[in-house]
This record gives C-alpha cells, sequence and structure tokens, in this order.
C-alpha cells in the first residue's frame, strides 16, 4: 500500500502538469504527447510480452512500426482534420502485417493468423484507441484551453472512480463481479467507483467546468467508469490467460503501464467524440 502511494505521487504531479501546463505555455502541449507516446510504447511492449507467454509469436517490429504511423495520424488530429488519411493508414497497417506475416510463416502457415492477429490486436487496443488522448490534446486548440478541461475531466473522473472502487471494495466488497476474471473486484467496488466519478464529474463542472453541464458531465463520467471497469477486465482476462499478475513491474505497487492504461484505452474515443459533437 506505500509503495502503491508513493508511486502515485510521484507520478501524478507529472500528469497534472502535462495536462494544465498547456494551458499557459502553448509549447508545454509536446509534454503530454511524449508522456502519451512513451506510454503507449511501453503499454505496447507490456502487451506483446504477454502475447509471448503463450507462444502467439506477434511481430514486435512491424506492431511497433504500424503504432508509430498511426500515432503520428493522432498527433496531427487526423480523425477530425484528415479522416481519410487516418483511414488509408489502417488499411495500410493492415495490408503491411499481413504481408510480413506472410513471409514470416513460410515454414508453417497455421500459425500466420494467429501471429497476425496478436499484432494487429496490439496495435489497435494500445495504439490506435490510446492515440485519442493525444487527439483530445491536440485536437481542441480553437476552443480556449477545452483540450486542458476535457483531460482534466477525463483523468479526475477515471482516477476517482478507481480509487472509490478501491476503498469501497476494501470496506464493502461481499459480492464478486466477474470471479472468473478479477476476483478481486467486487459489485459493491462497481457501485463506489461509479458514485466517486459521478462526484468527481460534479466537482470538475463546479471547479473549472462550467460550460459543461451537470446533465452532461455526469451521466458521461458515469459512462467513463462503466467502461474503464470493462477495460480492466478485458486486460486482467488477458493476464489470466497468460498466467500473468502485472503486465510489467515498471510502476512499483501498481504493475506496469499497461495496468494503469486499461481503465483509459477504451474511454479516450468516447471523450473525444463526445467533445466533437457535443463542442
Amino acid at each position: 500500500m506505500k509503495t502503491r502511494l508513493l508511486t502515485a505521487a510521484i507520478a501524478l504531479p507529472i500528469i497534472i502538469a502535462s495536462i494544465i501546463l498547456p494551458a499557459y505555455f502553448a509549447s508545454a502541449v509536446w509534454l503530454f504527447v511524449a508522456i502519451a507516446g512513451f506510454a503507449l510504447a511501453a503499454g505496447l511492449f507490456e502487451f506483446y510480452s504477454l502475447t509471448k507467454k503463450l507462444e502467439l509469436k506477434a511481430d514486435a517490429a512491424i506492431g511497433y512500426a504500424g503504432a508509430a504511423a498511426l500515432f503520428v495520424g493522432f498527433v496531427f488530429d487526423a480523425p477530425a482534420r484528415m479522416p481519410d488519411i487516418l483511414l488509408l493508414t489502417i488499411a495500410l497497417v493492415i495490408a503491411a502485417v499481413l504481408i510480413s506475416q506472410m513471409f514470416r510463416f513460410q515454414a508453417d502457415f497455421s500459425k500466420m493468423l494467429t501471429g497476425t492477429g496478436v499484432t494487429l490486436a496490439g496495435i489497435f487496443y494500445v495504439s490506435f484507441l490510446g492515440g485519442f488522448l493525444v487527439a483530445t490534446r491536440v485536437g481542441f486548440e480553437n476552443h480556449a484551453d477545452l483540450s486542458t478541461h476535457l483531460l482534466a475531466y477525463f483523468f479526475m473522473v477515471l482516477f476517482g472512480s478507481d480509487a472509490g472502487a478501491y476503498f469501497a471494495g476494501r470496506a464493502f466488497g461481499k459480492h464478486k463481479l466477474a470471479p472468473g476474471i478479477s476476483p478481486g473486484k467486487t459489485v459493491e467496488g462497481l457501485i463506489g467507483g461509479i458514485v466517486s466519478a459521478a462526484a468527481f464529474a460534479a466537482l470538475a463542472t463546479f471547479w473549472f467546468f462550467s460550460s459543461f453541464p451537470y446533465q452532461w458531465s455526469i451521466p458521461l463520467a458515469v459512462l467513463l467508469a462503466v467502461v474503464g471497469v470493462l477495460g480492466d477486465l478485458c486486460e486482467s482476462a488477458m493476464k489470466r490467460g497468460s498466467k500473468t499478475k502485472d503486465a510489467a513491474t515498471i510502476l512499483p505497487g501498481h504493475g506496469g503501464l499497461l495496468d494503469r492504461l486499461d481503465s483509459l484505452l477504451f474511454g479516450a474515443p468516447i471523450l473525444y467524440y463526445f467533445a466533437r459533437f457535443y463542442f
């Protein structure tokens, strides 16, 4: 517990600074982009490490190249500014992976589909979904401080949900949520996480995000909290399948970066497209 809190005490100020500083220094946008790039690259490495334990043989080299191509697109907010280029990039990544695996598995084509599947799964699970956080950071510069407010809201809601679920689960947890996937999660923890997410969303609206009224900020927070739990469960299932407790040990007390990203990845495109339609 002490190690977990110490890691959070070091990591959280860095994350907070990367979100808030661009409101005062425009060039500080690249701090968040750099942190996101590092986190997604590390998360992809951890994902491919999990596949190795199952001998699924992902092609990490082409995976990193494809992930990098998508990441560059998100840096230029391709979902809004260049959707056709983003779709072309996705098509080329899929074709490149298939072609590379065709040559890679010439000795045994029966493994080609699994190699292709896990390579593409890593690219789209980590880099594509996570890339929407980068697009959120760079894609709303026409609205003063909107990117900062959106990301601050997003991380407040999901970190608040995670903390609420943890403490509610420890204090009241009796009914297992999905014992076959994650034995530690409880229905009481889920409820605590949702309530906490709603509370932090209300706080965000009151504190700094008055342009995002309660009737929208709270329901979105509930959705993000639920989707975050589903993302967490999906990653837990992957770890259980590979007989691994944590994706890595880079964050003492928290596991790997993928263990921290799991609840963010599914919510990132929801936040981005909600903001596109609403603002």
